[in-house]
């Protein structure tokens, strides 16, 4: 891309930042170009933020039914998911995915929950208790 050619498309998403990408110049060679925003990322961006805020939804749903730990809540909460749960704490995978299970999380040692935690920006008081459940509308 042309450094002329970088969008400059005001994005909501950037909340008035700018983003250095490299582009040519009219010589040919790479350098820095400031761009407040492409329309297509910002949409892009909006529909992975709603994907992740369902997710975290359906995750509630099930950790209020007792078939899920509140980790899984957490970890869509804050837009991450499984694979990169693990690495940041440093855990396999599969044993984060076990984590999910409402009796395997409730057995997880204060060493661990605390890595949970910290990868999470969370307590572990915080980590251990799901939001509450929303409040059901009385139907007439």
């Amino acid at each position: 891309m042309r450094a002329d050619e970088v969008p400059q498309d005001n994005s909501s998403t950037y909340a008035g930042h700018k983003k250095l990408l490299y582009a040519r110049d009219q010589h040919g060679t790479y350098t820095q170009v400031q761009s407040s925003g492409w329309d297509v990322e910002a949409a892009a961006t909006q529909d992975a933020v709603a994907l992740y805020e369902q997710l975290a939804e359906q995750a509630l749903q099930q950790v209020h039914a007792g078939r899920r730990s509140p980790l899984l809540y957490h970890m869509y909460r804050c837009r991450m998911e499984p694979t990169l749960l693990a690495q940041v704490t440093g855990l396999c995978r599969w044993r984060v995915r076990w984590h999910f299970r409402a009796k395997p999380f409730q057995r997880l040692s204060d060493a661990l929950l605390q890595r949970y935690a910290d990868a999470l920006n969370l307590s572990v008081a915080q980590l251990k208790q799901p939001a509450p459940p929303a409040p059901q509308a009385d139907s007439p």
